[in-house]
């Protein structure tokens, strides 16, 4: 039992580690996308040229911040929250509806958005798809390749939730119990 809870806290420290390192990583795309944004200003209102790989960037980023910090938001318990009842139940309680919740919610649909866009992230790379617009990004497959991403952060960080949760539950975290 005891390497049991052993291997669960290691696998837990492990995925909130990755989620942590790919959430402040990709935080750094919020400055970038500002500064870009303000580059696209000055250069179409000062000196009225347009730039769409440019603009196309911002949207990328955009996407990127949001699909790959799904899994950060996760970790944080930062996603919203309905607490009508969840607020006023005890800590074991509330493991025991995160866990379930984690269980029969999260997973599942987790599961599903890989299942759903795999065909379609895979006939992306299989013509390497591009930007429509004349001037765009290459690498669209690229950016559609980031769904899979967060269904795959989000699986790991799901799995993480729900040995904590167990633990907590099952009265097995020292920490928090």
């Amino acid at each position: 039992m005891i390497n049991l809870i052993k291997t669960s806290l290691l696998c837990i420290d492990t995925i909130n580690t990755i989620n942590e390192w790919v959430g402040k990583t990709i935080s750094w795309l919020t400055l970038f996308m500002v500064l870009t944004t303000f580059i696209i200003v000055v250069l179409r209102y000062v000196f009225d040229i347009g730039w769409i790989a440019l603009q196309e960037s911002v949207i990328y980023m955009h996407a990127i911040v949001f699909m790959l910090g799904t899994a950060y938001t996760l970790k944080h318990n930062g996603h919203v929250r309905v607490d009508i009842i969840y607020q006023r139940c005890s800590y074991k309680t509330k493991a025991w509806i995160d866990c379930l919740g984690t269980l029969f919610l999260l997973m599942p649909v987790t599961g599903f958005i890989i299942w759903s866009s795999w065909e379609y992230v895979a006939d992306s790379w299989a013509i390497q798809e591009s930007s429509r617009n004349s001037g765009g990004l290459p690498g669209v497959y690229l950016l559609k390749t980031s769904i899979l991403l967060m269904a795959g952060l989000l699986s790991l960080q799901s799995t993480s939730l729900f040995l904590q949760n167990l633990l907590i539950a099952l009265g097995l975290d020292q920490e928090k119990a």
